[in-house]
């Protein structure tokens, strides 16, 4: 469970270009509690389908009661879990793959480390969102697939991918000033504003509805993630309603202690490349203008393959929801 899950389905799918179907199974249950979550198979599942599993640390019951499922069924099984957790052992019975989870100094304080399953639920700590882990999980999966086929990471790619990284960790990081930091930019728009992101392309839509959920589960903001151009039709109310710019004029006589200033729609706008006459982006920016809605602009500047820029929209996104969650603790 977490934001993880839901992005890494959606970047092999746009990575793949529709070669292969990609299915995420969310799991079922009274709470997100440990051991109250189980997975089921889709009924259509056999011999030639795949199970992959990420998880940061291998501990949860649920996920092994699926790999018994896959086994059943005949499914060829991969995981990506700390060796030495439940995880790994219940892959080894069900004659699957399980691959090491590689995780940085940060995570590994953080308690998603071999033998962490060891300790009481109670006193585990909350698994980290940020891009760290993401692409812990991610990044075997990527190689992965690139062996089998369905999309391209070789070696150089992601060596490249993770320069790339690098590089978006300089751009953003904490000693960069924010008229030069397009996370802390990002960020400060986004203060007091109900953010609307909007997006163009499979990969950024990826990157966008990565972001909402991040945005809540990290930060504690409200944000909506929407495609264009759909996203006209399905946020456009939103653009002249109670959240619209011009919708609570500022009173000068506010309490400002008491009376919080009402927060407002603010429209990020992720792209992939550059827009042409078929783009549908001219007309939400145009949109947002003539609704007085302010509109914060993100697109990935020299990408040299897709997985460059999924690695640039999601560190940019992931460090301004780390800013924002900062910015709002007391």
């Amino acid at each position: 469970p977490g934001p993880a899950a839901g992005c890494t389905a959606d970047l092999l799918t746009a990575l793949a270009g529709g070669s292969a179907p990609v299915t995420l199974i969310r799991p079922t249950g009274v709470a997100p509690a440990p051991g109250a979550l189980r997975w089921a198979l889709p009924g259509w599942t056999g011999p030639l389908d795949l199970l992959l599993v990420a998880s940061p640390d291998g501990t949860e019951p649920g996920l092994a009661i699926l790999l018994e499922q896959a086994y059943r069924r005949g499914c060829s099984v991969v995981c990506v879990t700390p060796a030495g957790s439940p995880l790994a052992d219940a892959t080894a019975q069900a004659r699957g793959l399980a691959v090491p989870l590689t995780t940085s100094p940060s995570e590994t304080r953080a308690g998603i480390e071999p033998g962490g399953e060891d300790r009481p639920a109670g006193e585990r700590p909350a698994l980290p969102i940020g891009p760290g882990l993401l692409w812990s999980l991610l990044t075997p999966l990527l190689v992965l697939a690139d062996r089998i086929g369905l999309l391209a990471a070789d070696p150089s790619a992601v060596e490249a991918l993770a320069d790339r990284l690098d590089q978006v960790a300089e751009r953003c990081g904490p000693a960069i000033a924010t008229y030069s930091n397009p996370a802390k930019t990002l960020a400060a728009e986004l203060a007091d504003t109900v953010p609307l992101i909007w997006t163009e392309g499979e990969l950024a839509a990826a990157a966008g509805r990565h972001f909402a959920m991040v945005l809540a589960a990290l930060a504690g903001r409200p944000a909506l993630a929407a495609e264009l151009p759909e996203a006209l039709t399905a946020h456009g109310t939103l653009l002249s309603g109670d959240f619209a710019a011009g919708a609570d004029p500022e009173d000068f006589f506010r309490d400002r202690v008491e009376e919080p200033e009402t927060l407002h729609a603010r429209v990020v706008l992720l792209r992939e490349q550059e827009p042409d006459v078929t783009s549908p982006a001219p007309a939400a920016r145009e949109l947002a203008l003539q609704r007085e809605t302010p509109v914060s602009e993100l697109e990935p500047t020299d990408a040299d393959s897709p997985l460059q820029t999924a690695a640039e929209l999601l560190a940019i996104t992931d460090f301004a929801a780390v800013y924002l969650a900062l910015a709002s603790t007391p």
